[in-house]
């Protein structure tokens, strides 16, 4: 019972479209009919600029760090508690890429598992940051950023657990970390087609 409230409270808290809010209360219309389709940060600053942006980008990245403390907080315990963890981290990732109340169609999962592994691995998401930082300034292209940070997390989750010692119990974070990536590379496939035909729009 316990194990289903957080995945629940997870996947709900996870399917909160703040982009997609923030937008229809300043432009209105549907964030999704526009530039890439998300409901992310970077298409609602296209869309209503960058302050609404940056206010999309620390409430989706809010939802991931509070549904991983509300996890441990439930789970808190059990003998299975860092998996079951795990398993909420998954499943905000997948309430926002695929939010109920949206028809499943949401943003990117970038920002919300950014979120998630500030609560879970810190020192990886501060590494797969400077990466994307660098690719985003490059190239100008976020979207290829944000696919090498979310792709790089879980190898330097293991890179850490080899490198500097233990960080606990690997494989529940391992789980999500491959999962956020396999996931945050799905939602951005279209994304990817542009990359490779050149037309993908670059950041301003």
């Amino acid at each position: 019972m316990r194990f289903l409230l957080v995945i629940a409270i997870a996947y709900l808290l996870g399917s909160i479209p703040f982009g997609y809010l923030i937008v229809r209360a300043k432009k209105g219309g549907d964030i999704r009919q526009t530039g890439s389709g998300g409901t992310g940060a970077t298409n609602v600053s296209r869309r209503a600029g960058k302050m609404a942006g940056v206010v999309t980008l620390l409430l989706d990245a809010l939802k991931g760090t509070t549904a991983v403390l509300i996890a441990k907080a439930l789970a808190s315990g059990a003998s299975d508690a860092a998996w079951i963890v795990a398993l909420a981290a998954i499943a905000v990732m997948v309430g926002h890429i695929f939010p109920v109340w949206l028809g499943f169609r949401g943003g990117k999962g970038v920002a919300t598992g950014v979120g998630v592994f500030l609560a879970l691995a810190p020192l990886a998401v501060g590494v797969a940051g400077l990466l994307f930082a660098i690719i985003v300034w490059t190239t100008r292209y976020v979207s290829l950023g944000s696919i090498a940070g979310a792709v790089t997390i879980p190898i330097f989750i293991w890179l850490q657990s080899v490198v500097w010692g233990p960080v606990g119990n690997v494989g529940p974070l391992l789980a999500p970390a491959i999962c956020g990536a396999l996931l945050i590379v799905f939602a951005h496939r279209e994304n990817i087609a542009r990359l490779v035909s050149g037309s993908e729009s670059k950041f301003r």
